[in-house]
Parts: structure tokens; C-alpha cells; sequence
């Protein structure tokens, strides 16, 4: 038995504060600050002096985590009981417009999926998906097939609506789907540019976003590298310039403060040579304010395709210093 989950009777399962910043991302010193601060959590202690949490203050952990991403203040929200928050929750993730999806031309639609994901018809969901690949395209299914379907599914999960293995089994879905199709796609030459370095910063373990970024680079012929998740700077870097990158590609889903996700851009451009671009996109990117000379923000998936055609506008014009071929 994992020592992340501690049985002490068969309907009292007790997990491990490692276990518990896992699942919600809330790091141990944080969860330990609330403690101290709020009185939430209140883990019990085991013989050996660890904490161990109880399953419900686990899931009240994971909707205060929703209601942090959705811009509240730990202040205002870590003390109050679960049905409070559950009604902020409520509140913040009722009705919301999404973008249009096809349907009788282009394939299934978000709610359909949806529908199949809350039945747990995981075949259904997959044969829906890959439905809508074939009709629309890699580049037109990211963007019109993709986009509102995740937004859909994560505004269910905000509600309580999905469970946890519920959305995981939805992003494994989309996951086996893209890298099948990013599969199938020729491969660029490998002189091809600009060459694309993605991945994401230490705290940002999301990758359905850098995938369906990779998927849209691909189809402008892009040469992609892909080094997946959580890369410290200094690897960046390093990679960078074994792999003669002319961008370096970053996502963020919210899960880093706008402060830390200035940071580490700033720690990141420092590491660059000039000549090497970044571009930054996801949701996390809509609450950084600031901006950072060398560093390009995007806050939507449909500024891929422009950007790339920007670059080798003046590539070709002779505007940019290249990395070495």
C-alpha cells in the first residue's frame, strides 16, 4: 500500500501531506500556513509526528484550490466551511458562453462529450473526438473542437459536478488522441524553422495546453522539441542551445501567481540568448499584468498560427538574428 494513503478503518482513509499537495497543488509550506494561520487544515498527527488529513478536508482542499484559481483570497475563502465554498463555486462557475462548436458539419459537440464523460462511456468519448479530428482537421479540432470541450469540462470539475478521475480520464483521451495525430503528421525538415523548444516551468504540471500548442506548430510546419513539463530554467537554456531553438514556448494554466510566473520568464530571458524568442501563453497569462521586453504573451490559441507566420516574415526580411543553424 502506497504510504501516501493510510487505511485506519475500512471508511476512514487518511492521506499524507505529500499526497495532498499532489492532488490539489498547494505546496506543504502553504498548507502549513493555513494551519497555523486559519485553523484549516486540521490534520490529525500520526504516531510519527506526520500529518495525516482526512478525506473530506482533501476535497474541501480541492474546491478552495478552484475558488484560488478563479481569483479569491486565501484570507477569504481557506476558514469557511464546505458549503459556503461550494455555493462560491456555484456562483463563480454557473452558466458560461463558450465558443461555437461544429455539429452536423464538423462533428460531436462539446456537450456531447461531455454528456458520455458524466456517463463514463470513455469509448464514446474517444469515438467522438477522433470524429471531429477527422472532419475538421488537426489545426480547425484544437481550436474549435478542443477549446470549448476543455472549457466545458473544467467548469464542470469547478462545480463538482466531474470528479477528479473523471476529468484525468478526459485529458488521457485528448492526450493519446493529439500525439497520434502529431504521429501521422510529415515530419518537418530538419533544417526546418523557426524550431520550437516547448515545455513548462518548475510548478506548472499541466501539459494538455503545451500539446495542443504543439499540435497547431506542427501544422505550420514548425520543427517542435517538447521536453514536457516542470523544466528548470538552466535546462531550458541548455536545451535551447543543443537543439538550436529559435523559440522557446511556454503554458500556464494558473496554477503559479502572476510574481512567480514573472519571475521565472524573467530568470528565463536572462538565460537566452537574444536571438532566441519566448512565448508565453494559457490562462495563467490573462492575470500577468506585466510586461517583459523579449517575452511575447498570448492569451488565446488562435495568435499560434499569426505568430509564426510573423516570425518568418522577418526571418525572410532579414530582421532577425538567427541562432546558428
Amino acid at each position: 500500500m502506497s504510504r501516501d494513503l493510510k487505511i485506519v478503518d475500512t471508511a476512514a482513509p487518511v492521506w499524507s501531506i505529500a499526497a495532498v499537495e499532489r492532488d490539489t497543488g498547494l505546496s506543504k509550506e502553504t498548507l502549513r500556513m493555513w494551519e497555523r494561520r486559519y485553523g484549516f487544515p486540521a490534520p490529525r498527527r500520526e504516531a510519527t509526528g506526520e500529518r495525516a488529513y482526512p478525506h473530506e478536508q482533501l476535497e474541501r482542499l480541492r474546491t478552495i484550490k478552484r475558488l484560488l484559481d478563479a481569483g479569491h483570497r486565501p484570507g477569504r475563502v481557506v476558514a469557511l466551511p464546505a458549503p459556503a465554498l461550494l455555493q462560491m463555486l456555484g456562483d463563480i462557475a454557473g452558466p458560461r458562453e463558450v465558443p461555437a462548436a461544429p455539429t452536423a458539419e464538423g462533428g460531436a459537440a462539446p456537450d456531447g462529450c461531455l454528456q458520455r464523460l458524466r456517463e463514463h462511456d470513455l469509448d464514446g468519448v474517444r469515438h467522438g473526438l477522433s470524429e471531429a479530428l477527422t472532419r475538421l482537421g488537426l489545426a480547425r479540432f484544437v481550436l474549435e473542437m478542443l477549446v470549448p470541450t476543455n472549457t466545458q469540462v473544467g467548469d464542470a470539475w469547478m462545480r463538482g459536478e466531474l470528479a477528479v478521475y473523471e476529468e484525468h480520464a478526459y485529458t488521457e483521451a485528448v492526450t493519446m488522441l493529439l500525439r497520434q495525430a502529431l504521429g501521422r503528421l510529415q515530419a518537418p525538415d530538419a533544417r526546418g524553422r523557426p524550431c520550437v523548444l516547448l515545455t513548462t516551468l518548475p510548478g506548472e504540471p499541466h501539459a494538455m495546453g503545451l500539446l495542443m500548442v504543439e499540435a497547431l506548430l506542427a501544422v505550420e510546419g514548425c520543427r517542435c522539441v517538447s521536453l514536457g513539463v516542470q523544466t528548470p530554467v538552466p535546462d531550458i537554456a541548455a536545451a535551447a542551445t543543443a537543439f538550436r531553438a529559435d523559440v522557446v514556448a511556454l503554458s500556464f494554466t494558473g496554477c503559479q501567481k502572476p510574481a512567480q510566473v514573472g519571475r521565472g520568464l524573467q530568470q528565463l530571458r536572462e538565460s537566452l540568448p537574444a536571438a532566441t524568442q519566448v512565448w508565453s501563453g494559457g490562462a495563467g497569462m490573462a492575470s500577468w499584468r506585466r510586461r517583459l521586453a523579449g517575452v511575447s504573451a498570448f492569451t488565446s490559441l488562435e495568435a499560434v498560427a499569426p505568430a509564426v507566420r510573423a516570425w518568418r516574415h522577418e526571418a525572410l526580411d532579414g530582421r532577425l538574428e538567427l541562432p546558428a543553424a
